[in-house]
């Protein structure tokens, strides 16, 4: 058995990442459904498929919580973070190989890393771009983006709309400047170690210094 692992919301600022995995007998038996890297799809379409991925095929999903992410980058590199993540999905699927969409600069380094934070030997197939190339890591780029996608929106019904949780993106930005303008400090859904939340501090701050 093989399966492909991918993430979804590895930058966001806002809400979890999400590691997908999905898990098959051959490659070939995903060539021709269609699954592609979930960022060229519409939502629509990433919905529809994913309700035929959980149904045709073994998945997992593992969703690593913002303050997590904080607290694991007091001791590690935000690339080892991922790769211990995609580690645990693996572990889940328990496939002999595995598909995956490395997440560093150096594939075999990130290979490396992955099989290092596994409890039993896999063969590691560590690319840049595998949600592309190859349509089981497709899959899984799905089954990540389609469950963080959820997962914001239940976010959003709590806090408001928070856009979609990316620096990139005005609305997460505006979120995040009248929440810490108003509580005098970030929510508990926002990853406090990115620099993103540090200059919105920062600027409200300054901004009160000026006006006192």
């Amino acid at each position: 058995m093989i399966c492909g692992i991918d993430e979804a919301g590895k930058g966001s600022v806002l809400g979890p990442m999400v590691i997908g995995g999905v898990m098959g007998s051959s490659l070939s038996e995903f060539e021709d459904m269609g699954f592609s890297d979930s960022k060229i799809l519409t939502p629509k379409r990433r919905e529809l498929m994913y309700e035929e991925i959980v149904s045709c095929f073994k998945t997992t999903s593992v969703v690593i919580e913002a303050h997590k992410i904080d607290e694991s980058r007091l001791s590690y590199s935000m690339n080892l973070i991922v790769a211990r993540a995609h580690a645990s999905a693996i572990d889940n699927l328990s496939p002999k190989k595995a598909y995956l969409d490395a997440c560093d600069v150096n594939e075999i380094r990130y290979g490396i890393n992955v099989r290092e934070n596994l409890k039993n030997p896999v063969e590691i197939i560590s690319e840049h771009k595998a949600d592309s190339k190859y349509a089981i890591v497709g899959a899984a780029s799905i089954i990540a983006k389609v469950t963080r996608d959820r997962l914001i929106v239940k976010i959003s019904e709590e806090y408001g709309d928070i856009g979609s949780g990316y620096p990139s993106d005005p609305k997460t930005i505006k979120f995040l400047e009248n929440y810490i303008a108003e509580n005098g400090d970030c929510p508990c859904i926002s990853r406090k170690s990115w620099k993103t939340v540090s200059n919105i501090i920062g600027k409200i701050q300054q901004k009160s210094l000026f006006e006192f």
